[in-house]
């Protein structure tokens, strides 16, 4: 009976989380499309000034002075607010696992308005990240005016999250697919609705302010031919190569940045916003995240030299601009260092005359999925990304073998999702505990495990653990003692205590592993 009753209160709890859901999506999108205008306004602003500048450069000097205010006021305002820094994503892991917590109203109205004066003056920073943590912020806000479990706060956290990005990208899909890939790591259907739900009415509102034109609006090729496929292979073995070496560098510039005693963090803001001055000056078409130049990159004259300084510039100047610690992220930057290298790839090649330089743009788009797979860790969100934001399904298979092959070869050479490795480095740096609550989570038994066949009695489960539900084809069944457990079932599975990541691990195993 207690199993029974544990169940309908779930059910009850589901219907609650959808309407919640519904409420997140819409106002999150509200949150994002607004931070997204007026990033783009400022930078439209930027790109307008340094046009006049031209006529009359003595406006630079009041400029300059003006960029070292705004830098040291955003140095003061991230290291005094350390929840704010970078792309926020690490941040929104972190809640997920459970490892760590912020105060939603606090990091939301700093978010948004660190971010928009970082992003908007044109350093090279995403606005991606800043809007999956605003998301979040949202999503946790609206769940704890509530009476909810500590699996609903989650869940409210992580649809918020997605409905971020979604509104960033107008991309639904592979926004829920990123969060439950690689935020969240948990495939449960509450979860996955909710979080798709909360995805497509934030999608909904953001397209109310930018229309149903594609982000990433890039004229191609439609299709590409099988001749040319032994390039995909090529171009994602470098794709892979480059990932571990951003993985690297973006990874260590916290500890190479502070060898340097006599620079206060807080002044770091200070070098990008002066470079980004002569960036501005000579190369206006390269400041921001990169969602012009993405699609200008197709239109371009494929000149090597410029294409090759191009990426040079774009890896440096993202690094540096990321090392500042500002409110920014890194998920549209990856996507246009992969663009510039697939227009350098294709460039080159067609130097050799081994490819038409009419597939560019195709490259372009096939490099984006193959970099950010190999970096993130992510190849169904990579592939599902670009082909929602590009607007065609014409490149399934061509994006899939760039980015499988990337992120093979990435993974051989030992990278790691780039956003986990994030959230241990920003953990390592501040003093923090182990969170105790309640989690949820769900795992399915695969041939041969440990857990198939077994009754449910049977199994040594983790103190803490209790198994909720279990999902057999259309079936849901209400577990007991000498309920068989089968290949193929889905388990939702209730964990209580500060132990509940090992405890995730254990069941796991046995539901995997024979």
């Amino acid at each position: 009976m207690e199993r029974r009753r544990r169940l309908y209160s779930l059910n009850y709890s589901n219907s609650r989380q959808i309407i919640r859901a519904i409420l997140i999506g819409l106002v999150t999108g509200l949150v994002v499309s607004l931070f997204r205008l007026s990033i783009q306004t400022i930078l439209k602003w930027t790109i307008e000034a340094f046009s006049y500048f031209h006529t009359h450069p003595v406006w630079l000097i009041p400029w300059a002075i003006g960029a070292i205010i705004l830098a040291l006021i955003l140095g003061h305002m991230t290291q005094k607010n350390p929840n704010i820094k970078g792309s926020g994503i690490p941040q929104v892991e972190g809640q997920l696992m459970g490892e760590f917590d912020e105060k939603w109203w606090p990091v939301l109205w700093r978010k948004f308005f660190g971010g928009i004066l970082s992003i908007g003056p044109g350093l090279f920073l995403g606005r991606e990240g800043p809007s999956i943590q605003l998301g979040a912020t949202v999503g946790q806000g609206i769940a704890e005016t509530g009476q909810v479990t500590a699996v609903e706060r989650r869940v409210g956290i992580a649809s918020g999250a997605a409905a971020g990005l979604s509104a960033a990208f107008n991309a639904p899909i592979a926004s829920s697919m990123f969060i439950l890939e690689e935020v969240y790591h948990n495939f449960s259907p509450l979860v996955w609705l909710s979080v798709f739900i909360s995805a497509l009415c934030s999608n909904m509102v953001s397209m109310q302010f930018f229309g149903l034109k594609p982000d990433l609006n890039v004229p191609h090729e439609s299709v590409f031919p099988l001749n040319q496929y032994w390039q995909l292979i090529i171009l994602g073995l470098l794709l892979g190569i480059l990932g571990r070496l951003y993985q690297v560098v973006i990874l260590r510039l916290g500890k190479w940045t502070r060898q340097v005693k006599w620079f206060k963090p807080a002044w770091y803001p200070v070098i990008p916003f002066l470079l980004m001055i002569p960036i501005a000056w000579y190369w206006p078409v390269t400041l921001g995240g990169g969602n012009g130049l993405i699609v200008d990159l197709a239109r371009m004259q494929p000149v090597l030299l410029w294409l090759a300084w191009l990426f040079v510039l774009r890896f440096v100047f993202s690094m540096i601009s990321y090392a500042s610690e500002l409110p920014g992220g890194i998920f549209l930057p990856i996507l246009t260092l992969g663009a510039v290298f697939g227009a350098l790839y294709s460039a080159a090649m067609a130097r050799l005359g081994l490819l038409p330089i009419h597939y560019l743009p195709n490259y372009v788009i096939y490099a984006m999925a193959g970099y950010f797979a190999c970096i993130s860790k992510a190849p169904f969100t990579a592939i599902l990304l670009i082909t929602e934001m590009v607007g065609t399904m014409a490149h399934l298979m061509p994006l899939a073998v760039v980015a499988i092959v990337a992120y093979l070869v990435d993974d051989v050479m030992g990278g790691r999702p780039i956003y986990f490795a994030m959230f241990e480095n920003f953990i390592h740096q501040r003093p923090h505990a182990k969170l105790k609550g309640m989690t949820q989570m769900t795992t399915t038994i695969f041939e041969g495990a440990k857990l198939d066949g077994m009754a449910v009695k049977n199994f040594a489960w983790p103190e803490g653990s209790l198994v909720l539900a279990i999902y057999r084809g259309e079936e849901q069944l209400v577990p007991h003692g000498n309920t068989k457990l089968k290949v193929g079932d889905t388990l939702v599975i209730q964990l209580t205590g500060a132990n509940h990541l090992i405890n995730q691990k254990q069941i796991n195993e046995a539901a995997h592993e024979g």
